[in-house]
């Protein structure tokens, strides 16, 4: 019987600390839909400054949250937004821009680190003179940081030079911001100077700032009234949020502070799996996100391993029959890091031993 858990399959997976749960049962709420929850309009503000924007707007997921900023970046149907291959609004979030919204995805390679090259985002632009047969270009979006690169940070700079890009043609620029605390932690930037040049960015306080539920839109007042609309369209609209938004607060306040050492253990553990023959970490580990590749020749693959470390209460994401995710969060401690490291020993002998080498 597993008599310990270690759950590294996401950031998501963190419950609500005591904090969170008093100040949930204790939140002053209204309706928000009728736009009165003052619990609701303190975390909208409260996000709206830090990020260095007009305006905020709650919402119930960070998929609700992208879908409601491409939509009103892109509100005539068939525009079109270029994006990262290897971005989660193109790959994880049910083609949603597409099938609800009418707009068309361009992907653009994704490089190691997150980036784009800036030639092929000017490049993948369409001529306005061919609209007869293109859709229209309108946006592009970013994510910071990149989670299938490996939780890799955008850099301010890079960041600017696609704003002036965008501008340069007359674009929008959306930041699918998830996990942009985590980015600006790594990177010691302000997290509004990562965003300074974006219209929209989308921040997700149920990842690495372990709130229950919920992202928050910000952007202009303008650009936020559409979005109230739209986020009432597709049934995002709730009422007494405020118990939601209450926990959001406590997660600004207590969590922001505690990624840094999310980072530290993530770079503890790349360190010991590099020590151990058949694994190795892909890429530099910059934030909370690790992946691992299963190197040719070991005898196993991802499923064996995860079965094997599941059985010793280790939970982690497969990505592939050679490639393995684990991703930090503030409820994971260092014993249990030390554990994990343990435990893939364990699983990497036991397999290797059962394939006879």
């Amino acid at each position: 019987m597993v008599t310990r858990v270690v759950d590294l399959r996401s950031d998501t997976v963190t419950k609500p600390t005591e904090a969170m749960r008093a100040a949930m049962a204790s939140a002053e709420v209204g309706d928000d839909v009728l736009g009165n929850d003052p619990t609701a309009f303190h975390l909208e503000a409260e996000m709206a400054k830090i990020m260095g924007k007009e305006a905020a707007l709650f919402v119930p997921s960070g998929t609700m949250g992208n879908l409601i900023s491409v939509l009103t970046h892109c509100d005539i149907r068939g525009s079109e937004v270029i994006l990262g291959d290897k971005c989660h609004i193109h790959i994880y979030e049910n083609g949603g821009i597409a099938t609800i919204g009418g707009v068309h995805p361009r992907p653009v390679k994704n490089n190691d680190d997150g980036t784009m090259d800036i030639d092929l985002i000017e490049a993948a632009i369409r001529d306005p003179r061919r609209e007869i047969v293109y859709p229209t270009t309108r946006l592009i979006c970013l994510e910071n940081t990149h989670a299938n690169s490996g939780g890799r940070c955008l850099s301010a700079e890079y960041t600017d030079r696609v704003g002036e890009v965008a501008k340069k043609h007359g674009l929008k620029l959306h930041i699918d911001g998830a996990r942009i605390f985590n980015a600006s932690v790594a990177l010691g930037v302000p997290v509004d100077r990562l965003v300074r040049a974006a219209d929209s960015v989308s921040v997700c306080i149920s990842k690495g700032l372990g709130a229950p539920v919920g992202s928050v839109i910000v952007g202009s007042k303008s650009f936020i009234t559409k979005a109230r609309r739209l986020r009432k369209t597709l049934g995002g609209g709730m009422r007494q949020v405020g118990i939601l938004c209450a926990a959001g607060l406590v997660a600004l306040q207590d969590n922001v502070g505690k990624l840094e050492n999310d980072h530290k253990k993530a770079r503890t553990l790349a360190d010991g799996l590099n020590q151990i023959k058949g694994l190795r970490v892909d890429g530099p580990v910059e934030t909370n996100i690790v992946y691992i590749e299963i190197e040719e020749g070991s005898h196993t693959n991802a499923g064996k391993i995860c079965k094997e470390l599941e059985d010793r209460g280790i939970l982690l994401m497969r990505e592939s029959l050679s490639r393995l995710r684990v991703v930090f969060h503030h409820q994971i401690s260092a014993s249990d890091v030390q554990y994990t490291l343990s435990c893939f020993q364990q699983a990497v002998k036991g397999v290797q031993t059962e394939n006879g080498n």
